[in-house]
């Protein structure tokens, strides 16, 4: 496969524990956008199996963009980490797999990383060279945007926002991680909370089907003050132009508002330029972010040399 059209024709996934979504991307445009099933307990290997058969189905390809869960290792191309929802996927050299497939240029991205570069250059942030994103969901993933590109870290995996200790008395001796903000401000934590009070509670979707119930609405300004809390100290250590708030949660737009409401009151009034916005790629934001960086990739590959740019990023989530 390959040979550069005048336009590429690339490859994206964006794999996660629930499903691997894909598409082709070309021209500025996504297309033949579908999910599949990940069947993540199957693990790592079966995983990138399935991914493998995803891009065979579809046809001649330039490059491969992927959007991947986990701790990744960008400039190898492998996974450095990750949690039980993909067993045995650590250390996994997506790279070298696709590469060898396919025999055309792949990269690998960490997928809030690449949902940040995809309202970067697509979305919400479109034109913003400093912004912070979050993700609230089981936990609390981050990535650092600055001058355009991702911030890494000296090991790779800067924007561990989900793990910032923000109720020290509550850390836990011998535990690595506790106290920290993804215990208090995900989703999961959400639904735990009000679960504790109306069991037959499951899932976000019913908890704000019954806001307008005191005991619920309670338990969800309590919770929207624990982000609040947690962006509120983000802003005042990078001061970015905007923050870009995602997850299905923040669709809801009485949660939105009200973030950016309590945010605002607690920040110094020297810091209140910053934008509070919602992303707006909403589930596709990672396979444009793997679009992009596959399209740069693609390209520098095939006019001989790499754009070391590409290569200086970073974030993850998960408290543990």
């Amino acid at each position: 496969m390959g040979g550069m059209r005048n336009s590429a024709r690339l490859a994206v996934l964006d794999i996660g524990g629930t499903s691997i979504k894909s598409g082709v991307y070309e021209n500025g445009r996504m297309l033949q956008f579908k999910e599949t099933p990940t069947q993540a307990s199957k693990g790592g290997a079966f995983v990138v199996n399935r991914a493998l058969a995803i891009v065979h189905g579809m046809g001649d390809i330039d490059g491969i963009g992927i959007s991947t869960a986990g701790q990744v290792d960008f400039e190898n191309g492998k996974i450095r980490h990750a949690n039980a929802n993909i067993p045995d996927y650590t250390g996994t050299e997506l790279r070298r797999i696709f590469e060898k497939e396919f025999h055309v240029p792949a990269i690998i991205e960490n997928d809030v990383n690449a949902a940040a570069l995809g309202e970067g250059h697509y979305g919400a942030a479109r034109g913003v060279k400093d912004f912070l994103c979050l993700t609230y969901g089981t936990g609390v993933g981050g990535a650092i945007v600055i001058g355009g590109k991702i911030y890494r870290g000296a090991g790779g995996s800067a924007g561990e926002f989900g793990s910032m200790v923000i109720h020290g008395k509550q850390v836990i001796p011998g535990e690595r991680i506790s106290g920290c903000y993804e215990e208090q401000a995900s989703t999961a934590a959400l639904v735990r909370r009000v679960k504790a009070i109306m069991p037959e509670i499951t899932d976000g979707r019913q908890i704000f089907e019954k806001i307008e119930e005191p005991a619920v609405k309670k338990v969800v300004d309590s919770w929207m003050d624990e982000i609040a809390y947690g962006l509120v100290t983000l802003i005042h250590i990078f001061h970015p132009v905007c923050v870009l708030l995602g997850g299905g949660v923040m669709g809801q737009e009485y949660v939105a508002l009200s973030v950016r409401n309590r945010v605002m009151e607690k920040i110094m009034p020297s810091f209140r330029d910053v934008q509070i916005r919602t992303t707006a790629l909403g589930n596709k934001a990672g396979l444009w972010g793997a679009a992009y960086l596959a399209e740069q990739y693609t390209k520098n590959k095939e006019e001989g040399y790499e754009d070391s740019s590409l290569h200086q990023t970073g974030s993850r989530n998960h408290c543990r």
